[in-house]
């Protein structure tokens, strides 16, 4: 047992046990809720390594959840659905879901991307550094306790957020193509998911920039993806 908490949000049952199932066989300990409401409650008690959330259920949607979750918490949460447009993608991982699947998928896949995600969570595989500050301490990123300030206030970022920011920062003026991105950020090439890293930059300059249209920090190099102006 690897004492990391999955928490399973799925309406079908069947799903849930194969989810549950092959979770626990990598030795994850797995709740499971069919509900919504009950969903925010266990993550508030719980406090769980990870979520595992469809966004079709009877009371209350993914997307309701997921913003209310991310009002008090940054926990990784993998979205499941059966919507399969773009679209559907860019808006959950817009509203702060760090990954997204699509049924049917392989249960060996869903375990790979939690294994991937709770790798990026996790201090120990951060790069060491002291703080990096820019703009005069305007910005400052401590890698290693894993936060970032804005002139001295403490900002919440998702764990994927946090690494689309070392990631950029780490080499100012250096441009990332959004594959690039996609392939440091979710370890894996994936169709689709390009765009998705429009939704994260889009999230992160909310957070960061003191004006998300003009932003100072992460730069927009068109055609070919992001840069980090020091």
């Amino acid at each position: 047992m690897n004492n990391k908490k999955i928490l399973i949000v799925e309406d079908e049952e069947k799903i849930a046990e194969v989810m549950t199932a092959y979770l626990e066989k990598d030795g994850f300990n797995v709740q499971s809720t069919t509900s919504g409401l009950n969903a925010v409650k266990l993550i508030k008690e719980l406090r769980p390594n990870l979520v595992v959330l469809d966004l079709m259920l009877p009371d209350l949607s993914g997307e309701e959840i997921c913003t209310q979750v991310r009002r008090f918490s940054d926990v990784p949460i993998i979205m499941v659905t059966a919507l399969t447009s773009e679209d559907n993608r860019v808006a959950g991982l817009t509203i702060g879901a760090d990954d997204y699947l699509t049924k049917p998928f392989s249960p060996r896949e869903l375990v790979a991307r939690v294994h991937s995600i709770l790798r990026r969570v996790d201090s120990k595989n951060l790069p060491l550094a002291d703080i990096i500050t820019f703009d005069s301490e305007k910005l400052s990123i401590d890698i290693t306790r894993h936060e970032v300030k804005i002139e001295g206030t403490l900002v919440s970022l998702t764990p994927l957020e946090f690494k689309l920011l070392v990631t950029l920062a780490r080499y100012p003026g250096r441009v990332y193509s959004r594959l690039e991105l996609v392939n440091k950020l979710q370890g894996y090439d994936f169709i689709g998911y390009e765009r998705t890293i429009d939704a994260h930059v889009k999230n992160l300059r909310q957070k960061i920039e003191s004006n998300s249209k003009k932003p100072r920090f992460i730069k927009t190099v068109f055609g070919v993806g992001y840069k980090f102006e020091a």
